[in-house]
């Protein structure tokens, strides 16, 4: 049952999951995610991955240039790891707050993610060293066979890599990031929460796989990973309604520009960082959870981390927001999730 709120004032979110892209397409976007979130964990795979201290530094300094002077924004830096990462420098940059975590992508998973990580042992050392120093693994977790049908891929990476990678590190915190299915909900539920959580993607809790084919290809609703059937999704739902600490917000906002989605290999990420934190309170309002909403957005993933809850608010209105068509990236357009369409909550401005 909806419930009948028209103003809400939080404590102000953080996006656990984002991707910031580079040079142009970076200047276009950040400041979508500033205007939300006060802080967001930001995604190391770019066309040159993000591997050392020195990188991220200049990463950061990159995007805090970008934001608009009226923004207060802390970007929260990750490592790419890859069969080359050096231990000693994730301990130096996690120590001297430069990484505030590492992000583990199986070869070839997604976009950015050649690694040369097969299989979990060939990062052994690594993952001693982050459960020693308490550093926080960020996993996306699908396998790569290619036997492996594309809907069973995250289900099957539960079994075959993070149940052994939990037995031989049972204290490395790690966080199943845009998680899909039941199968993963299960999993995560039934575990110590200081040790793993997962993040939920506005998309993954409003569409299923039947969307992707709505009228035809929907190539804007391709992301990885890919979204699964209604089952999955109302699991996904059930879980943030009921209030459950192991999960918080992780919007996966991933741009590609348009010629690059519109492709013969068309390229999957979902761009929602316009709208994210006002699908996720729809979605809230929705299931009659809105009690829950500030855990799930503000306070869950701070907990996780070890790091302070924000002080500043934000206040949402019950107050119809038009979601951009298009957003103008030189001559070329990035298209936004659920482009032009209207929704109920709007920022306080």
């Amino acid at each position: 049952m909806a419930e009948f709120i028209t103003k809400i004032t939080m404590i102000k979110p953080d996006d656990w999951h984002v991707h910031l892209r580079e040079d142009k397409i970076l200047k276009k976007v950040v400041n979508y995610t500033g205007t939300f979130y006060k802080r967001a964990i930001i995604m190391p795979n770019l066309n040159n991955p993000i591997t050392n201290c020195s990188q991220a530094i200049s990463y950061r300094n990159q995007i805090l240039r970008a934001m608009n002077s009226n923004c207060i924004f802390q970007p929260l830096m990750t490592c790419y790891l890859n069969r080359f990462t050096i231990p000693e420098e994730l301990e130096i940059g996690f120590f001297k707050k430069i990484f505030i975590a590492a992000k583990l992508y199986p070869n070839c998973s997604t976009t950015n993610s050649k690694t040369n990580i097969k299989k979990i042992d060939h990062i052994a050392h690594i993952l001693e060293r982050m459960e020693k120093i308490g550093m926080p693994l960020l996993i996306h977790g699908e396998e790569i066979n290619k036997n492996i049908d594309i809907y069973d891929k995250e289900a099957m990476f539960i079994e075959n890599t993070l149940k052994p990678l939990r037995k031989n590190f049972s204290k490395l915190k790690i966080v199943l990031e845009h998680i899909t299915t039941k199968e993963s909900v299960e999993y995560i539920k039934s575990k110590n929460a200081k040790y793993l959580c997962a993040t939920i993607t506005p998309h993954h809790l409003m569409l299923n796989r039947n969307h992707m084919f709505s009228g035809g290809i929907q190539p804007y609703l391709y992301c990885l990973p890919i979204l699964k059937r209604d089952i999955h999704r109302k699991a996904l739902r059930k879980v943030i309604a009921s209030g459950d600490k192991h999960f918080f917000l992780g919007s996966d906002s991933a741009p590609h520009l348009h010629k690059n989605k519109i492709n013969i290999f068309g390229y999957s990420g979902i761009f929602n960082a316009s709208s994210s934190l006002l699908c996720y309170v729809t979605i809230f309002e929705k299931m009659g959870a809105l009690k829950h909403l500030q855990s799930f957005c503000s306070e869950n993933g701070p907990k996780f981390y070890n790091i302070p809850v924000n002080k500043e608010t934000i206040t949402l209105v019950k107050k119809p927001y038009k979601i951009p068509k298009q957003i103008n990236v030189g001559k070329d357009v990035i298209i936004p999730f659920l482009s032009g369409k209207i929704l109920n909550w709007s920022l306080e401005t």
